[in-house]
């Protein structure tokens, strides 16, 4: 099952420990809805993994804040780290494999070099 998210959810959904993935989407796209069952399914395979659905008519600030130029759009969360995002449908074996890249993501190395980023930056 997928939360319905807004601005005031959003930040508790995504900044916890473990998986977050976050459809963005709008009731009159047709792939939206195409994608829909397929997230649905997913969610229901992994109940560990929290899924969130942003309806960017009803959100307008939160599709602007992650600039979504196009939907649906699939934005993955680890940890509170964004470590993926993209437009357009997933198929089912896809969202399925990220997923397990997902899981499999080595998070202290994430942390370590986006602490070495942090330092670069002026």
């Amino acid at each position: 099952m997928s939360l319905t998210l807004n601005e005031q959810n959003f930040e508790a959904t995504v900044l916890q420990d473990g998986i977050a993935l976050v459809d963005f989407w709008a009731p009159w796209c047709g792939p939206c809805r195409a994608f829909a069952p397929i997230y649905d399914a997913a969610a229901a395979r992994n109940p560990d993994i929290r899924f969130g659905k942003v309806n960017t008519e009803d959100e307008p600030g939160l599709a602007g804040g992650f600039q979504i130029q196009a939907i649906p759009t699939l934005l993955a969360f680890r940890d509170g780290v964004l470590l993926f995002a993209q437009p357009g449908m997933l198929p089912p074996q896809a969202l399925d494999g990220l997923i397990a890249e997902l899981r499999q993501v080595d998070m202290a190395h994430v942390r370590a070099e986006l602490a070495k980023q942090a330092e670069l930056a002026p």
